[in-house]
């Protein structure tokens, strides 16, 4: 299995901040720099490990500061980087040598700069995903100034042709093995960034849009600019997470329906609707989530409109109730409660069904039945019942 790692490039002194301590110790609203670029990887579902090359004098205060913040664990490593950039990461990447859970082909390794703390998590799923497509990938802004160049005298010598030039940013992925290979194609040749080695070395880099607001904090005056940007950041709605139950009682001559799809089964489900008791646990979740009542609230079985209805009709309209209010989902988590049928030959179905409806991936729906074991209504072959649990992100 493929694993990620992030080599966080924090060995620099940031002579431009005017400052004797380097900048990626210093605060940013109350935190330091390089802490809160290290949250951001700590926190990313796809990231395994994390190597944080730090200069050899600092290397104490790093750690210390890691532990302060409660990021000090297996999973993070510190370790002394070198004079250049590329020698910082050739020290990271030398770093997972040691590393047992790794494998060199088909392992990814994405490079950042300690003073970008802003990036968003989202840029990071895009570098991984081009990277794991093309082998490499850097995230780039195109250029939107007119660009001018010196004739060395403090003189306009021409204009440079912007239309083709992207301004590089981090993070830079690639496979592992690509990236040793680069770094032995271009021997003590120095370049300014991990694309730069790979294009020494013939290979393509894929180029991924990246972020306006990824900012590297390199002056006094980029702290402010970097607050501000934090701010806003700050005023986007929060996660919110919404618990969904249902139940219903069987019924002769009724289909049974879960998760959209037709179960063999000599029974069905009763209700106003067509009775999907699994669809109908996960309305109450993305309703609830959204602190906008229960599924009775919005479709009423005192409703003549909603008679034998399908049910993923009724989840499209909450799921458009979740856009309107900004947001979508980010996975939901169902457990269907019956002593009968048996309902793994249809959970990826449904799965499949749900995720359509919802506008997501299909493993951003999980779904999972289970017995009580003969004990209670759904144990005595009464009804199914089922609970949904689901999680709203900002969109």
């Amino acid at each position: 299995m493929s694993r990620t790692v992030a080599i966080l490039a924090a060995a620099g002194f940031g002579t431009r901040m005017g400052s004797i301590r380097p900048k990626q110790y210093q605060d940013l609203a109350g935190v330091p720099i390089l802490i809160r670029t290290v949250r951001v990887f700590a926190d990313h579902r796809q990231i395994d490990r994390i190597v944080i090359v730090a200069a050899a004098e600092h290397l104490q205060e790093c750690r210390q500061l890691l532990g302060l913040y409660h990021l000090a664990r297996p999973e993070i490593v510190v370790v002394a980087g070198g004079r250049r950039r590329q020698d910082s990461v050739r020290a990271g990447l030398a770093a997972l040598d040691s590393l047992d859970d790794l494998d060199i082909e088909s392992d990814l390794v994405l490079v950042h700069d300690a003073a970008r703390p802003l990036l968003s998590p989202a840029l990071i799923d895009r570098c991984l995903a081009a990277a794991a497509r093309h082998g490499a990938a850097i995230a780039a802004i195109p250029v939107k100034d007119t660009l001018k160049r010196d004739d060395g005298n403090g003189r306009v010598a021409g204009t440079v042709d912007r239309n083709a030039l992207w301004q590089a940013q981090t993070p830079q992925v690639a496979r592992r093995h690509l990236l040793i290979e680069a770094f032995r194609c271009n021997g003590e040749r120095e370049v300014t960034d991990e694309a730069g080695l790979l294009e020494g070395a013939g290979i393509p880099v894929q180029l991924v849009a990246g972020e306006e607001s990824n900012l590297k904090i390199t002056r006094l005056e980029d702290i402010p600019l970097a607050e501000s940007i934090l701010g806003r950041q700050r005023t986007q709605p929060q996660p919110r997470i919404g618990h969904g139950y249902d139940a219903h009682r069987f019924a002769p001559d009724r289909p049974l329906i879960l998760g959209g799809v037709k179960i063999p089964h000599p029974l069905g489900l009763a209700g106003h609707s067509d009775a999907d008791v699994l669809t109908h646990a996960l309305c109450d979740a993305l309703l609830g989530a959204l602190a906008a009542g229960d599924i009775g609230r919005h479709f009423p079985d005192s409703d003549s409109r909603f008679a034998g209805i399908s049910s993923l009709l009724l989840l499209a309209e909450v799921v458009g109730k979740v856009a309107s209010a900004g947001y979508r989902l980010g996975n939901a988590d169902i457990t269907v409660v019956c002593q009968a049928p048996r309902l793994a030959p249809h959970i990826d179905a449904m799965r499949a069904q749900l995720a359509s409806v919802c506008g997501v991936a299909g493993e951003q729906v999980n779904i999972k039945a289970t017995t009580t074991e003969n004990m209670g209504f759904t144990g005595r072959g009464e009804g199914i019942s089922c609970h949904a649990v689901t999680l709203l992100q900002a969109d």
